[in-house]
């Protein structure tokens, strides 16, 4: 009886340090949903700012950095989430610097005086808008579209 006991309570230590362990661990699941999360946040900043001026710019310069901080702080686990996290990371990052750019253009554009040499800062400025957020709406809005529809085809497979 001794040994049996002894087996019984092996198995049962056994058991429950497993579901211990598989608790901590999160699932593909739970991974994809904080991604998921932190990516609509920043998606949801760039929504709610577009067309702001110069001083909202700037600040959604940084908070589109603080989202791929918040990106590159998830822990992820899965091999494919964590490179859709580097993507995403990159995409925010891009996303930032052509805003802060235009931010920056734009507010030396307000400050330039009515002068030729005032003028030519305005036209210099406007350049500098077009071609930074141009280049930020098709190189890496087409790479964010790609990323988050791979991201949802794979978050949706089944395990």
């Amino acid at each position: 009886m001794s040994v049996c006991r002894k087996y019984h309570v092996i198995i049962t230590v056994s058991v429950t340090i497993s579901l211990f362990l598989t608790g901590c661990f999160e699932d593909k699941t739970t991974q994809c949903q904080r991604l998921i999360q932190v990516v609509n946040a920043g998606n949801s900043l760039i929504d709610q700012n577009k067309g702001q001026q110069v001083i909202t710019s700037l600040q959604l310069s940084k908070d589109l950095e603080a989202i791929s901080s918040s990106l590159a702080e998830l822990n992820l686990t899965d091999p494919n989430l964590k490179e859709f996290q580097s993507g995403f990371i990159k995409v925010f990052q891009n996303l930032s610097q052509a805003i802060a750019t235009a931010g920056k253009a734009l507010g030396a554009a307000k400050l330039a005086e009515a002068s030729p040499t005032g003028k030519e800062k305005i036209k210099k400025a406007r350049t500098e808008i077009d071609t930074a957020l141009t280049n930020a709406a098709t190189t890496t809005g087409k790479e964010s579209d790609t990323l988050v529809e791979e991201l949802n085809k794979y978050c949706n497979q089944s395990e």
